[in-house]
């Protein structure tokens, strides 16, 4: 699964009482083949025997039934990183303007955000973690969390060179691919995931589909009549600016990735229900955020979440977030089965 949640790597599609299972196939099979039996004892063990392995082929192919559901979670997560890349890299095939596009391909990391989320829950519920959904996620989230933000920012900015721009998307894509790498290395399947040490690479994709997704509500800001001329004026000068901004961000996202700086496991700590006043009263301004800036608010809380805890590092403030913190897309999870 993903950075988001917990999985175990070493484990595999088999039933731990397999090993077990075999043992007593093997001494009933040296017992069959004794001279010394009886035949109404052969008879028993035979049957015995037989009963074991039904049981046991049959606990197997219970297993694999139910490891489609967080298979088809982790692979939902890379068709919406796929669908991202196809309407971002779109011309005249797909009939929107830019805007419309990137923002189509924000929502739809957001979408991959929710299924990498999801198949850690449905692993863990279904007792499904292994090694092979472990793998699956982390190549799920190099595309969602990787590849797609990378294209996004190639695609917002044309103010920076060409060459420039690539180079920041490519360096933003190599390091959620080191962060993924580390994260499956370092860390233990007996970690807490209370917290993790560098930006998680879901949340670093999701700040750039942020302003992906709210560049469309600042730029009817910055036109409509509705409001101030104070606020048009600065809606049309954050439009400007955003193509000088994004691409500095994801360079700055990047660098978060792979650094050391701790993280809270939100999500984690939400399902546990451990919410302190702090956290309550961040909700309570996010939903009001929410409600007067609609999706304006939402590259805010991100950015918030992203520089928070380094700021409280460096300032000296607050220097443990969370508990014990996990060394890392997204995003072992399902183990994000």
């Amino acid at each position: 699964m993903s950075e988001l949640k917990p999985r175990h790597p070493d484990s595999d599609w088999t039933d731990p009482d397999d090993d077990s299972d075999l043992e007593v196939d093997q001494l009933a099979d040296e017992i069959v083949s004794s001279a010394d039996v009886d035949d109404d004892d052969l008879a028993r063990r035979k049957m015995e025997r037989n009963r074991r392995r039904r049981k046991r082929h049959s606990r197997k192919r219970r297993r694999l039934t139910l490891a489609v559901l967080p298979t088809v979670l982790t692979l939902g997560n890379g068709v919406c990183g796929l669908a991202a890349i196809a309407i971002a890299v779109s011309t005249d095939t797909l009939a929107w303007d830019l805007e419309t596009k990137l923002y189509a391909a924000g929502l739809l990391i957001f979408g991959g955000m929710l299924f990498d989320a999801l198949d850690g829950s449905a692993a863990r519920l279904t007792g499904q973690a292994s090694r092979f959904g472990a793998e699956l996620d982390s190549l799920c989230d190099a595309v969602t969390f990787g590849v797609a933000p990378a294209v996004i920012v190639w695609r917002i900015s044309d103010a920076l060179p060409q060459r420039l721009t690539w180079a920041i998307g490519v360096l933003f894509a190599i390091c959620v691919l080191l962060r993924l790498a580390r994260f499956n290395v370092e860390t233990p399947e007996d970690d807490d995931h209370e917290g993790f040490e560098g930006l998680p690479s879901p949340a670093a994709a999701g700040t750039l589909a942020a302003f992906a997704i709210a560049i469309p509500d600042v730029k009817f800001y910055a036109t409509s009549d509705e409001y101030h001329a104070w606020i048009g004026s600065m809606s049309a000068w954050t439009l400007e600016a955003s193509h000088f901004f994004i691409p500095v961000l994801a360079a700055v996202l990047a660098f978060l990735m792979v650094s050391r700086f701790r993280y809270p496991h939100v999500f984690a700590q939400l399902l546990r229900g451990r919410r302190t006043p702090n956290q309550i009263g961040q909700a309570l301004f996010a939903v009001v955020g929410v409600v007067l800036l609609h999706w304006v608010a939402l590259p805010l809380m991100l950015c918030y979440f992203s520089f928070g805890s380094p700021l409280r590092s460096l300032f000296g403030k607050d220097r443990r977030v969370g508990t014990t913190p996990s060394t890392d897309s997204g995003e072992h999870p399902a183990a994000h089965r």
